[in-house]
């Protein structure tokens, strides 16, 4: 019975090892470069600015063909019928009739201040703008996602660094209860010892969510299944050989001028509102314009026409002397069936005009759109400038944030390795009953500190040496 009792949970534990090597191996492992392309593709933002620099191709394109003449055709047809008043006369009849009228009208203009001409330039400058953003919203991103990335791997090492310091709690609470049986430890050194296991498993827990809510972000920043299981690649950051440290806040911000995403977006808009001062002023201006036109036109009361005419001799009257008759002669017209291809190809007519349209007075709406259109562009140079300077900031905050951190690295790592020999030596005379219970707590207590404290400021140098790259347009690797 008892043997197959234990069988059974042999078959359940190895049932439950088979499905948990399953679920690891289900497991997506994500690179930082796979994270930053998958988070590119996959961005709804990124995909709207790509939808705003197609509609803004379209722009240019439309503003090209408005140069193109404008042939526009059109035709009306009506049916009449009931009583009319007959031309000429004061007398009514009822008829009806079916007319139909046909016409086609080109235009085409020739001189219209530059507005043609400027709209074009305007709406490259703003598809340049559309391009900015886009490149901007990338850029953005690619900083969120290695920020999100790094900091999973801290959330890791703290993680780990909480295991140990579980397992170390749970070995000093076994040694308290076997020194409390045997008399060597009172109830106190043992709630001591329980209380820093209790302690220990609140940190876990507490690193543990910091590192399940960083990889949500992540997977956020891809557009992934918030379940999907994923792990991400660990590079080997306990070298910092390869990390540089030391710039030179100028050389960087004089670099970053020329090729920062904020920028280059803020100048782009300065250029789109500087051409819209020439495109305002362009309404000040005439209108010159060719146009052109054919029309026809039919009608069914028209079903004849005259063909001919032929001569009638009719008497007139008698000479009375000689009873000789009078006759006079006169032409009848003859009249043949009219078809409507022969009507419309008779009422064909063209016409060819130049329209001049001088604007004398609109209300000052052409004066107000120039004066707005000033403004905007000393506003939009004011944009540039803020951009300018807030990223001259941002950049000194950024070397000298990264000085910071390379300096609190060093300390936090002296102040590591002195805690771990501390604690070393204390857990010696621990075990041999030289040091009490509180004495060796604060020395495992100030060893996990300076241990989290230490992963923190690596991962913050690597954190901050990444920026200066961003900045400087370096690709951002680990």
């Amino acid at each position: 019975m008892i043997n197959n009792i234990f069988g059974r949970i042999s078959i359940f534990l190895g049932a439950i090892l088979t499905l948990t090597s399953l679920s690891a191996s289900a497991q997506e492992k994500i690179t930082l470069q796979a994270a930053v392309d998958r988070a590119l593709n996959n961005n709804l933002a990124i995909k709207q600015a790509k939808v705003a620099e197609a509609l803004g191709i379209a722009d240019v394109e439309q503003a090209k063909n408005n140069m193109l003449p404008s042939l526009n055709a059109s035709t009306q047809g009506g049916y009449n019928f009931g009583r009319s008043q007959v031309a000429g006369a004061f007398t009514y009849t009822s008829s009806t009739s079916l007319n139909v009228n046909g016409q086609a009208q080109l235009q085409l203009t020739l001189y219209q201040g530059g507005i043609l001409r400027n709209q074009i330039i305007q709406n490259r400058l703003a598809l340049d703008v559309n391009k900015g953003q886009t490149a901007k919203l990338k850029n953005d991103l690619v900083l969120s996602v290695v920020t999100t990335y790094l900091q999973i791997l801290t959330n890791q090492d703290l993680v780990n660094a909480a295991k140990q310091q579980v397992d170390l709690a749970n070995q000093t609470l076994d040694k308290s209860n076997i020194s409390f049986k045997v008399g060597n430890q009172t109830l106190a050194d043992l709630s001591q010892a329980k209380a820093q296991v209790s302690t220990a498993t609140l940190n876990l827990t507490t690193a543990q969510n910091q590192l399940d809510l960083s990889v949500l972000v992540l997977k956020q920043y891809m557009e992934m299944d918030p379940n999907a299981q994923i792990t991400v690649e660990r590079p080997d950051v306990s070298k910092l050989t390869d990390i540089k440290t030391v710039y030179d806040a100028n050389d960087v911000v004089k670099t970053a001028l020329t090729i920062n995403p904020d920028v280059k977006l803020a100048e782009a808009q300065q250029k789109t509102y500087q051409h819209a001062i020439d495109l305002a002023k362009g309404y000040y201006y005439p209108t010159v314009t060719l146009y052109g036109g054919l029309a026809s036109s039919y009608s069914n009361r028209l079903n004849q026409r005259l063909i001919g005419e032929s001569i009638i001799s009719q008497q007139i009257g008698i000479v009375q002397a000689t009873g000789q008759s009078v006759v006079t002669n006169y032409a009848q017209p003859i009249y043949g069936p009219y078809s409507a291809f022969t009507q419309i190809s008779d009422n064909f007519n063209q016409s060819i005009g130049l329209s001049v349209q001088v604007p004398i007075f609109n209300k000052f709406n052409t004066r107000t759109a120039v004066r707005k259109a000033r403004l905007n562009y000393q506003n939009a140079e004011l944009n540039t400038q803020i951009a300018k300077n807030n990223l001259s900031k941002t950049i000194i905050q950024a070397t000298l944030d990264l000085s910071a951190a390379e300096k609190q690295y060093l300390s936090a790592q002296q102040t590591y390795e002195a805690n771990k020999a501390a604690l070393n030596v204390t857990k010696q005379r621990y075990d041999v009953g030289l040091v009490n219970s509180l004495d060796y707590n604060t020395a495992v207590t100030n060893f996990n500190k300076s241990e989290n404290d230490m992963i923190e400021a690596r991962y913050a140098v690597i954190f901050r040496s990444k920026v200066i790259d961003y900045y400087l347009g370096n690709t951002i690797t680990l």
